[in-house]
């Protein structure tokens, strides 16, 4: 049997340039960067940007599937600071990372990346069936929990992990740095973002007095993007448990424990997290591997 009914692509109302110039302005360009309202491309905005130009006014369904046609799709957007500057980040960062990947080769050292999260009890992530017009409510104790946690990954698949109580500081960035070091036996090169704890002067004179064991690199400012790391952070609050809330701080402790524990046993999975646009940082095995 044949398809029925007319080919994919007759009877168009935009032609091959004109829709060709639409997808391009939707993937490099903001709707306030074309006149129109807001930052973000719903199929509406894309009707009012085809009307603005070629004075044709289309369905929102109808919209949508010239946005498939085009190999869109429907997306939450990432998040970048205003005060980034994307050519200064990366040149920056191109100059850097082969410095740091020198040093490690000429250490015999190990390259991991780390971060810190906080996790809290009363986050809502989870949906569930309810009467229209009218939202559900989660029932939660007014006393919010929280602990924080640092780990460190490299693309070895290897992760280290510390959680605590306390709010992160320079002492507690330097009880990781002694609880790291103690699982090497040759120097870590550890990158890391710009927070004040990291930059201290407590953090410097560990530093100083370890210059063996563990040396600090620092990431771009406003660059969450270019820290592996940070998709660990996303993956921990995705996978806690979501029908039981714990109940105390300890509860959650152990809770936030056994999610690293696991993905240290899933070194598969560690590795993939340097995938996609993080795959700058897997070097070919005629180097060291890091």
């Amino acid at each position: 049997m044949r398809p029925r009914g007319k080919p994919v692509g007759v009877h168009q109302v935009l032609g091959e340039a004109e829709q060709a110039a639409v997808r391009q302005a939707v993937l490099n360009h903001r709707p306030c960067d074309m006149g129109l309202s807001g930052q973000l491309w719903t199929r509406r905005m894309v009707g009012e940007l085809i009307a603005k130009l070629y004075r044709v006014r289309l369905t929102e369904p109808g919209v949508g599937k010239y946005l498939r046609r085009w190999g869109l799709s429907f997306q939450r957007p990432d998040k970048r600071a205003v005060e980034q500057y994307p050519q200064a980040v990366r040149r920056r960062h191109e100059e850097a990372w082969p410095a740091v990947r020198a040093k490690a080769e000429k250490d015999g050292g190990e390259i991991l990346f780390a971060d810190q999260v906080g996790i809290r009890s009363d986050q809502v992530t989870v949906r569930t069936w309810g009467e229209k017009g009218r939202t559900p409510v989660v029932r939660r104790s007014e006393n919010r929990l929280s602990v924080n946690a640092m780990s460190a990954i490299s693309t070895k698949g290897r992760m280290h992990f510390m959680v605590f109580a306390e709010s992160f500081t320079a002492e507690v960035m330097c009880r990781f740095l002694d609880r790291l070091a103690g699982h090497f036996d040759h120097k870590v090169h550890l990158v890391v973002d710009g927070h004040s704890a990291h930059r201290s002067r407590k953090v410097r004179d560990w530093l100083a007095a370890h210059p063996d064991d563990v040396e600090l690199h620092f990431l771009p400012p406003y660059s969450p993007e270019l820290n592996p790391d940070e998709l660990v952070n996303a993956d921990l609050k995705h996978s806690l448990p979501k029908q039981h809330r714990a109940r105390d701080q300890a509860e959650l402790a152990t809770e936030t424990r056994r999610f690293f524990r696991r993905r240290q046993r899933q070194p598969h999975i560690v590795r993939g997290y340097f995938s996609g646009p993080h795959a700058r940082y897997v070097l070919d095995e005629n180097h060291m591997s890091f």
